[in-house]
């Protein structure tokens, strides 16, 4: 278990750089405290038998948070900050899809987030999905999503480094 947990951070810390980027959201247990109080779909892990082989995180907000973010008003850890647990979202954000090399382009990354979308939008009307592209395979990613899920597609500006 700990070895796929290591592999994991590994795989964060390498790719996102959160340390060195005080605008990205670095997850830590106080973090995931909040996420899970703004709902619990935010996060998301698939685990086989020898741990974590793949985390979602989503943030659901507004759709004035969303608007602030997209035009660069705040950071991706000012749209976490920003957004209050016990608001009506309108938008959730495309965070970040992190999996292990040996379960990618399986499907999984895709149906999990489908999944933790459709629970938030059991209570919320939900309308846009937004994201920052950072990679060929997030962008892949956030837009099979969208289009399964029947919501448009909000994106970032490419030079921008936040997002899946």
């Amino acid at each position: 278990m700990a070895d796929n947990f290591n592999r994991m951070i590994q795989l964060v810390t390498s790719f996102f750089d959160v340390k060195n980027d005080p605008d990205q959201l670095d997850v830590n247990e106080q973090v995931i405290r909040r996420l899970q109080e703004i709902h619990p779909a935010a996060l998301s892990e698939y685990i086989d038998g020898d741990g974590p082989v793949l985390w979602i995180l989503i943030i659901p907000t507004t759709r004035a948070v969303m608007e602030r973010f997209l035009n660069r008003e705040i950071s991706e850890r000012g749209l976490y900050e920003e957004t209050v647990p016990g608001m009506v979202y309108e938008s959730i954000y495309l965070c970040s899809a992190t999996v292990l090399p040996e379960y990618r382009r399986k499907g999984l990354a895709k149906k999990m987030t489908i999944d933790a979308i459709n629970e938030i939008r059991k209570l919320h009307p939900v309308k846009t999905l937004f994201y920052w592209p950072f990679s060929d395979e997030g962008r892949y990613l956030a837009k099979a999503i969208a289009a399964d899920c029947g919501l448009p597609l909000l994106e970032g500006e490419h030079d921008a480094p936040h997002g899946i």
